[in-house]
């Protein structure tokens, strides 16, 4: 069952309360550290981009494209659609000779608040490179080009990209094509659906390479570097994914999911992390259950802590900007002792 995992106070007593469930492992799948259901079933939606951007040096288009380290990190990324990511959009679309009609994503406002506010307030034209899954759209271009796929139809279940990319994601997270259950994500390709220990166990191996197969190393690793290299790819200046590896400076992985699922991979450590808020709210508890359970692991230096406070105990502020309560974690993991 899930637990509670973070409680909304407005002075003296709780509010609201957010219930959900966390997954620590390592490579093997062994639970380390767990709260709620680590074996629940749930959706990795976008926090699978890294694991779906292996395929580029599958399908031969790394090889092929040679593409920049902003380019790499923009495939993993759920991006705010600004001007600097609209830009890698456009060079990486050039570059693998395609345009933005052949993107599939739709042409949704930036999944940033004030952005999305200010799109509306300016009547802002969007196209493609607005929404924030273009970079993995333009990696799975990029693969049907290296493998002789046809463009058309890339994003559909039963496309061959689709079920190359369902391959890895099953080789990765030991999870069965059959039992990978199949929906369809906001941005219109497949989404898995697998248990939250998998996906934690999967972090584990992306974040430690050499506990993957031989043909997956190289680009998890070019991928984990470029992903910290170029933080602002993956969110944008402000957002948990871009602040959270700009504070700890190649420590880890982490990587959003819609539907408030989060996944982190602790580099070199065989060590894995999946958070799942039950409600679905990404924007208010799911930031300081991913920081609790990394403190509790005692992963985090004091500096890093305080350079991501503003993520730890979001205040709770009234209409004149004044704090009336807090966003403040409320579990304890359960350490399995292995």
């Amino acid at each position: 069952m899930p637990e509670l995992l973070v409680e909304v106070t407005r002075g003296p007593i709780v509010e609201s309360r957010h219930y959900g469930s966390v997954a620590v492992c390592n490579s093997k799948g062994e639970i380390i550290a767990k709260a709620g259901d680590p074996e629940m079933v749930t959706y990795i939606r976008s926090a699978c981009k890294p694991l779906q951007a292996l395929n580029r040096f599958c399908s031969g288009a790394a090889e092929k494209f040679d593409f920049t380290t902003k380019e790499y990190a923009i495939m993993c990324s759920s991006h705010y659609g600004e001007p600097m990511h609209q830009e890698v959009i456009l060079g990486l679309l050039e570059k693998i000779g395609c345009s933005l009609d052949d993107l599939l994503t739709g042409a949704p406002y930036s999944i940033r608040p004030d952005y999305y506010k200010e799109q509306l307030w300016d009547h802002h034209e969007l196209k493609p490179y607005n929404s924030d899954c273009s970079g993995k759209h333009c990696g799975f271009l990029a693969d049907c080009i290296a493998s002789g796929y046809p463009k058309a139809g890339y994003n559909e279940p039963d496309h061959p990209l689709q079920k190359d990319v369902l391959k890895i994601v099953s080789e990765i997270t030991e999870v069965p094509e059959n039992e990978i259950a199949i929906g369809v994500d906001g941005c219109s390709v497949p989404v898995h659906g697998l248990p939250l220990k998998n996906m934690a166990m999967a972090y584990a191996k992306f974040s430690t390479p050499e506990k993957l197969p031989e043909k997956y190393r190289k680009g998890a690793q070019i991928l984990a570097d470029a992903m910290n290299a170029e933080p602002d790819m993956l969110a944008g200046p402000g957002g948990f994914c871009s602040e959270f590896l700009k504070a700890t400076h190649g420590k880890f992985v982490g990587k959003l999911g819609a539907e408030a699922v989060y996944c982190v991979g602790v580099r070199g450590k065989d060590l894995g992390i999946a958070v799942k808020i039950e409600d679905g709210n990404m924007y208010r508890p799911l930031y300081p259950a991913v920081m609790s359970v990394l403190d509790q692991l005692g992963l985090l230096t004091d500096q890093e802590k305080e350079a991501l406070k503003p993520f730890i105990e979001p205040p709770i502020l009234n209409d004149h900007g004044n704090e009336v309560g807090v966003v403040r974690p409320a579990f304890k993991l359960e350490f399995t002792g292995r």
